[in-house]
């Protein structure tokens, strides 16, 4: 029987190059998505092609209402997950902290942070042997900004980021003992739409150059990774932040 997994954000960039890679893997997948329809309903069609079952939920992870509505249809319409990828984020124009209001800050907040506790929630009522499951793996997304701050860019996004790591560490401890593993993995540059998003659609480009490995990565390589953590060949591992960042 087919592990099942939610992959956050899953209808393009990272998160749907980790739910093609799952499926690949044997996972059944529910692919979570805020907008795009289409997109999502597309990566549908690429797992059921390679043999897996797939799903396309609706649900804002800043809504904590949709988050649970979206673990419930799992239930309903998969089964019980076993692993989750908490890749859902977003980032805002090109900023310094001067002009940051708390509107911006609280919205990336409510959806980077707020929202991947959220779902490692729901995910541990499922998953945890204490309360009746048979475990499973968290895998977070976090981001290098986390390290390096995002100076006159991104400090609220970096910020998110950071808070991330710290939830990361703190339920991996949590819940060591009750069968869930839980890491997070830190992208660098990385050749998604998250770029244009921050007002900034040569960034992948242009900061790629810079880079010790001279290149930005892909999201493939980002979902090796991640596929890796959740997998069996990394069952000793936990509450640990993996950088694929290029070595910066």
């Amino acid at each position: 029987m087919s592990e099942i997994a939610i992959v956050t954000g899953a209808s393009r960039g990272i998160g749907r190059a980790v739910a093609l890679k799952l499926a690949a893997n044997g996972f059944d997948v529910c692919v979570n998505y805020c907008a795009n329809e289409s997109a999502a309903l597309g990566v549908v069609a690429e797992i059921e092609a390679l043999g897996q079952r797939a799903i396309a939920v609706r649900a804002d992870v800043a809504v904590e209402a949709d988050i649970v509505r979206m673990f419930e249809a799992v239930d309903e319409r998969l089964g019980v997950v076993s692993a989750l990828v908490n890749n859902a984020g977003i980032i805002q124009p090109q900023m310094s902290l001067v002009d940051m209001d708390a509107a911006r800050v609280n919205k990336i907040m409510q959806i980077n942070v707020t929202g991947t506790i959220i779902c490692c929630r729901e995910a541990a009522k499922r998953m945890s042997t204490d309360l009746g499951g048979v475990g499973g793996v968290i895998v977070n997304l976090s981001s290098a900004a986390a390290k390096h701050g995002s100076a006159g860019e991104y400090v609220d996004y970096a910020a998110s980021k950071g808070a991330v790591d710290t939830l990361t560490k703190g339920i991996a401890f949590e819940l060591a003992l009750q069968g869930v593993r839980v890491n997070a993995v830190r992208p660098g540059i990385i050749d998604t739409e998250i770029h244009a998003s921050g007002g900034v659609p040569d960034r992948f480009e242009r900061m790629g150059a810079g880079l010790p490995m001279g290149r930005g990565g892909t999201p493939e390589e980002v979902a090796d990774v991640i596929c890796y953590l959740l997998s069996d060949a990394a069952s000793y591992v936990t509450a640990t932040i993996v950088d694929v960042a290029g070595g910066r």
